[in-house]
């Protein structure tokens, strides 16, 4: 089989290149980032995610998984080259595409047979019709009749549990507008599904629109219920018992219907922005979906008033400590994670932080320098505090010793950021608790 390329080692296409040659495919990972190409080729991950190590070192340890800085020298042992590069909210909030094209034209620079070239990236509709027009510009400038073929194949990873989505996919959307790259594709996902073909083929605009709308729809869910959530406050009910009223229908099911204190990451945020972006770019406002990122972008604004309402409005010299700091477990990613707010607030209105995370302690340091304190872990993080805020959900926070935590904060309180705790519980081991829709 020739090599598989992936251009662009970040979190999609490193997990992309590391799960195809876990399966036998001889994939060349290719970044133009040489310090993280280096880093690679000795064993060093750029982001944290669990099992991915494993199957990076074994595979490449075995000759099937390579790294690389260029993609010009790869490109003749290639059929089919997958990108996986960034696109970053522009200015407007619509996707810049600018790295997305750099493959494009490099590809047609640079190919001399066949090639399919499948964007994996989250990308704007029309994006494939972009990168084959990209191509065929390049391809005429050289006077060359080359066959080539453009496919949609976007991800749907859950961060922190992204090798097993890709191992043991639920669907694998792809977009093609050939049956020669349909059967390239088939070829690529047939091992990961052997005994359940589950891979959806649509032409490529559809494939483009599923994976915005399907993140959406997940966005769409965090924020009604944190919309609900914040209104069960008002009227006195419990957003825990609504949850499990309204999950118990099979229409609606209990995935994604926690509140909490917003979502964050690489994807929700930006593509909500995206799409939103091409409603208006088509003369069609989506109004559920902007509803949907004003409401998230105040629920990372809730555990602040509640504390700010605590302490009437005075904040000056308190001690806020923090359990979690990435935007969801498993992972040590702090995009638009919602203690980025929180901090951000806390440290205005005068406070001084102590924070804990079990993996994003390195990233927060790069993105926080000395602004706040980092604690060696949950139980040194509360000494002296005026306040706990638990913004993520790691497990290793589910039970610990109250008594303790009671017995060295200043004031034993706690605001639940993401409704770990029974209430009850709380109040009998001596904590002031308040939650979310609780």
């Amino acid at each position: 089989m020739s090599k598989t390329l992936v251009v662009g080692t970040g979190y999609v296409g490193l997990v992309t290149g590391a799960c195809f040659s876990e399966m036998g495919i001889p994939v060349v990972c290719v970044d133009v980032d040489t310090e993280k190409i280096e880093n690679l080729k000795k064993g060093i991950l750029p982001i944290y995610e669990p099992g991915l190590d494993v199957i990076v070192e074994k595979n490449a340890k075995a000759g099937r998984l390579s790294f690389s800085t260029s993609l010009e020298e790869n490109i003749d042992e290639a059929e089919v080259i997958f990108s996986a590069v960034g696109t970053p909210p522009d200015e407007d909030g619509s996707a810049d595409l600018q790295y997305v094209l750099d493959v494009a034209r490099t590809v047609g620079q640079k190919m001399n047979d066949y090639k399919l070239i499948v964007t994996k990236s989250t990308v704007p509709v029309g994006t494939a019709a972009l990168v084959r027009k990209t191509v065929q510009a390049e391809l005429d400038k050289r006077g060359l009749n080359i066959h080539f073929d453009v496919a949609s194949n976007p991800e749907f990873l859950k961060e922190g549990d992204a090798v097993s989505d890709f191992m043991r996919p639920d669907r694998v959307v792809v977009g093609v507008e050939s049956k020669k790259a349909e059967e390239i594709m088939t070829k690529l996902y047939r091992p990961f599904l052997l005994n359940n073909f589950r891979v959806i083929f649509m032409d490529i605009t559809s494939a483009e629109m599923t994976k915005y709308a399907a993140n959406a729809m997940l966005a769409t869910r965090i924020s009604f219920m944190n919309d609900i959530a914040n209104l069960c406050e008002k009227v006195g009910a419990n957003i825990n018992m609504v949850r499990k009223g309204i999950g118990s229908d099979t229409r609606i099911g209990t995935k994604f219907l926690y509140a909490g204190c917003g979502y964050g990451g690489s994807c929700f945020p930006k593509d909500v922005k995206a799409l939103l972006k091409i409603g208006e770019k088509n003369g069609y406002p989506m109004r559920v979906i902007k509803a949907v990122e004003e409401v998230n972008d105040d629920q990372k604004f809730v555990l602040f008033n509640k504390l700010k309402s605590y302490y009437n409005g005075d904040l000056q010299g308190k001690t806020i400590a923090f359990w979690g700091l990435a935007f969801k477990p498993e992972t040590d990613d702090m995009r638009e994670a919602p203690s980025l707010v929180i901090i951000d607030e806390l440290l205005r209105a005068g406070c001084k932080i102590k924070a804990y995370d079990p993996i994003a302690m390195e990233e927060a340091k790069r993105r926080l320098g000395d602004t706040i304190t980092y604690s060696k872990d949950i139980y040194d993080a509360v000494i002296d505090a005026d306040a706990l805020l638990v913004i993520t959900e790691w497990k290793e926070f589910r039970v610990p010793m109250w008594e303790n935590i009671k017995n060295t904060m200043k004031n034993p309180l706690i605001f639940d950021g993401r409704n770990i705790y029974d209430p009850n519980e709380m109040k009998k081991v001596g904590m002031d608790y308040f939650g979310i829709g609780v």
